[in-house]
């Protein structure tokens, strides 16, 4: 599929601006379906990713730029817009941001619980290791524009 073409369908089709530009499109992983359906809903306004992983040519998250949520099998079902972007350490996730990103009883401990489990195999993918004490995390809020 060619999300690109999709994004300028919907910027034409929604009214955004000329200039809009489509940063990425993206599934959750193994919880794809789970965590689309949770966008959907406006439950999951936040997500996370690990500093350490990203690649010296890979940008970070711009603010105001917009992404295309996919299911599992690779197809859009939402579109977001990004509205905040920060660099933390791992260890000063708070509970605000754990909230927002939906997923369980959305409290602290479940999402450090889940999180550590997932970047210690999301570090050691890339032959890293994930130290929680020096580990630094891309933290994005954003909100639906459009269900697709």
């Amino acid at each position: 599929m060619d999300y690109q073409q999709l994004f300028e369908g919907l910027k034409e089709l929604l009214g955004l601006a000329p200039e809009a530009k489509l940063q990425a499109a993206y599934q959750y992983g193994v919880q794809a379906d789970k965590l689309a359906r949770l966008v959907v809903k406006k439950i999951k306004t936040a997500t996370t990713s690990a500093y350490d992983l990203y690649g010296e040519d890979e940008p970070l998250p711009q603010v105001g730029a917009y992404d295309l949520i996919l299911d599992s099998r690779d197809w859009p079902v939402a579109l977001i817009q990004v509205d905040q972007v920060q660099i933390v350490p791992y260890l000063e996730v708070d509970e605000d941001h754990a909230f927002r990103e939906g997923e369980g009883d959305r409290t602290l401990a479940y999402w450090r619980r889940v999180h550590d489990a997932f970047f210690k195999e999301d570090y050691a993918l890339a032959g890293k290791v994930f130290d929680p004490q020096t580990a630094k995390m891309v933290l994005e809020k954003f909100h639906l524009v459009a269900v697709i």
